[in-house]
């Protein structure tokens, strides 16, 4: 067990956070394309310490036939200002295959102990 290291990384959630930060514009075009898919967006929430465990909260409801990127990136800070401290996700619903068709973090909540 010697040859295995431990490199204290930060927790990865979801595809995007093994990339670089996203700034805001690349932010509002990842929305957007949630948008241009026909995708409904649906916000959620968790306290770091629960992340991996337990499922997220939802933040309202999912946002039905949404167009518009600034209505949708108003929700996620509403959410935000809400739970400060909390991981905060945008997912876009796909009805068509009546799954996830893409999911992000938006904001990270405080880790425990830092």
């Amino acid at each position: 067990m010697a040859d295995i290291q431990d490199y204290n990384s930060t927790p990865k959630y979801e595809t995007f956070s093994y990339l670089p930060a996203m700034t805001p514009e690349k932010m509002r075009r990842q929305i957007a394309f949630i948008v241009s898919q026909g995708w409904n967006p649906g916000i959620e929430h968790v306290e770091p310490a629960r992340a991996f465990n337990y499922y997220w909260y939802m933040w309202k409801l999912p946002m039905f036939g949404e167009q518009s990127v600034d209505a949708i990136i108003a929700e996620l800070e509403g959410c935000h200002r809400a739970h400060p401290n909390n991981h905060v996700r945008l997912i876009g619903y796909d009805n068509y295959s009546q799954s996830q068709g893409s999911s992000f973090v938006v904001f990270r909540g405080r880790e425990a102990g830092l």
